[in-house]
């Protein structure tokens, strides 16, 4: 069956440990070599069909992580993804090598394209060979859909090192206050996600599914089985579920069972193994 993980961030394990049991996978917050306090208030904003969050990798940094929350979230008993920003290769090859000889990671995520943070002075693909070449571990790569050929990002890193794909983190948008017209977050613009951001997502999965024989876990906008669905008939592996979270936390059980129950009547192999399996789960 196709796994189900959630969107880093949108989910604390630790106060819902239940609901992370539900998952096939957890993948944690985004995790800097340095705490970091992230973007000042107001960081969250909600829109017509979809929200808005300029949160800034907010996160206590490598050495805390590894000292307290990884060993409680070892002990749920689900594969534990370990989401790792920065902002520039020597950050991402440095908590990588971190976190290289934990057993309790599974796997990192490389968000390679947070909208709420200055970037990287690198490409994605020198992220990621920064990154491999400090970690054994299996390395799924977080692309951002906000470039014009997101395929050729896509084998730029599978040529670097990447294990994987994650498709798609959130998209730069702003929100204004009806009243005074100001922007309604702090920092002005936001990450955009929700329902909105499913058929840029669909597209994103499509193309890179042509371009790599990678694993791809299909992100955006997902609510439903028959959203899910949608990523798995364009190329997806697993699905993650992100905002949908925040309005109903117990929505994995739901997917997964609404996806087995759409997949029955559909010509679409959910069954068994995917088409290129995702590991380690």
């Amino acid at each position: 069956m196709v796994p189900i993980l959630n969107a880093s961030g949108c989910l604390d394990a630790l106060t819902a440990p239940g609901i992370a049991r539900s998952l096939d996978a957890f993948v944690t917050k985004t995790v800097t070599p340095l705490a970091q306090e992230g973007n000042r208030p107001p960081r969250i904003a909600e829109t017509e069909s979809g929200m808005l969050n300029s949160i800034g990798l907010q996160n206590p940094g490598v050495e805390a992580f590894l000292g307290d929350q990884l060993l409680r979230l070892a002990e749920l008993g689900v594969p534990v993804w370990v989401s790792v920003g920065g902002f520039s290769a020597r950050d991402y090859a440095e908590t990588c090598a971190a976190l290289d000889g934990c057993a309790a990671v599974a796997a990192i995520e490389l968000n390679l394209s947070c909208p709420n943070v200055e970037e990287a002075p690198e490409t994605a693909a020198e992220l990621v060979a920064a990154a491999r070449a400090s970690t054994a571990r299996a390395l799924y790569a977080k692309l951002s859909p906000a470039t014009w050929d997101i395929a050729e990002t896509a084998r730029a890193v599978a040529d670097a090192g990447a294990d994987g794909l994650s498709l798609v983190n959130t998209i730069r948008g702003m929100a204004l206050d009806p009243v005074n017209r100001a922007p309604k977050l702090a920092r002005g613009a936001g990450g955009y996600s929700g329902p909105a951001l499913r058929p840029i997502a669909l597209a994103c999965v499509h193309a890179c599914a042509q371009a790599v024989d990678l694993p791809i876990v299909g992100i955006g906008g997902v609510t439903s089985g028959h959203d899910a669905l949608d990523l798995v008939a364009v190329g997806a592996s697993a699905v993650a579920l992100g905002t949908i979270l925040f309005s109903d936390p117990f929505a994995p059980a739901r997917v997964r069972a609404e996806l087995e129950q759409v997949a029955a009547g559909a010509d679409v192999a959910v069954r068994g193994e995917p088409r290129r399996s995702v590991a380690p789960i």
